[in-house]
């Protein structure tokens, strides 16, 4: 038996220049509001509605209020609407923190080129990459924007050794192609036939 767990990376720009948190990806969302709450300009002077809001959570930290732009191509943390909330931000070198009050980390992101950039996982699982590499979640984080652009990882464990294979993809729809490929491999390697 072999489990397979697909995880997205989402990618998050602390913005001091957007007033509120927006994302074009629904799929972040939960508890959500389908309302028409006025349109957002870009600085490229484009204007896009905003369709509703929801609730974005990630491990223990829940980030409300979070507007929903459909077609929007990045999403934007407002740093102002962290400050309202009570929350720090602050800023080093190369390392941007989220912080309550008593100074808890809740966010933590890094310095990309000239933007500072919060890394998300989104799946299914609670904490997927510290389940099946037995990390623990500090040591998750280790996975960071990809240069060549592969936002999804894709991870194989058998079952019985507990073996894992790790597959960097572009998109989901890799999915398939990776798998039937792995399959062929581990076909030629056992020189038996795999059911699935």
């Amino acid at each position: 038996l072999i489990l397979l767990q697909l995880i997205e990376i989402v990618l998050f720009i602390v913005d001091s220049g957007c007033s509120k948190h927006i994302t074009g990806n629904l799929n972040l969302l939960i508890n959500f509001v389908e309302k028409f709450l006025g349109t957002v300009k870009f600085g490229n002077d484009q204007i896009a509605p905003i369709l509703g809001y929801g609730d974005l959570v990630q491990g223990v930290v829940t980030i409300k209020r979070v507007y929903y732009v459909e077609g929007l191509n990045h999403n934007l943390f407002s740093i102002g609407q962290f400050c309202d909330a009570d929350l720090e931000v602050a800023f080093r070198k190369s390392t941007c923190f989220i912080r309550d009050l008593k100074g808890n980390d809740l966010l933590t992101g890094s310095r990309g080129t000239d933007l500072y950039l919060i890394t998300l996982q989104s799946t299914n699982s609670p904490n997927p990459i510290s389940l099946m590499a037995k990390a623990t979640s500090s040591q998750a984080w280790l996975w960071h924007p990809s240069i060549n652009g592969k936002r999804y990882v894709l991870v194989i464990v058998d079952d019985y050794s507990r073996y894992t294979w790790t597959h960097f993809l572009r998109s989901k729809d890799e999915t398939p192609e990776v798998l039937v490929d792995f399959l062929r491999l581990v076909q030629r390697g056992l020189q038996a036939q795999v059911i699935v």
